[in-house]
């Protein structure tokens, strides 16, 4: 086995190990470190697979991973949508919104 794809082997190794050790407690924040992670590994093979050296393999894991966060962050999903009501004694509070917000009866 070659120096750059035990590199690569290795890199794919160290970043599943650190992701598997992140906690994270909001959707968005665990579809970028899966989208990372899978970037990273994807980023790593194709860098390989054009430049054939570990500095290739090294700026395509780099460049996958960026890109993975950024697509697993935005196809995350938003969650509960917060919405501003005002009181009957004109007080403003911020809670989820209800059907009410959705048909416009207001």
């Amino acid at each position: 086995m070659n120096f750059p794809r035990l590199a690569a082997i290795g890199m794919v190794v160290v970043v599943t190990a650190l992701a598997g050790c992140s906690e994270t407690t909001s959707p968005q924040q665990r579809s970028a470190g899966t989208g990372a992670l899978l970037g990273a590994a994807g980023g790593a093979l194709a860098g390989q697979a054009i430049g054939r050296n570990t500095k290739s393999t090294i700026v395509g894991a780099g460049a996958g991973a960026l890109l993975g966060a950024v697509v697993g962050t935005a196809a995350a999903p938003r969650g509960e949508q917060m919405c501003r009501y005002r009181d009957y004694d004109g007080r403003i509070y911020v809670a989820p919104c209800d059907d009410r917000y959705y048909r416009g009866r207001y």
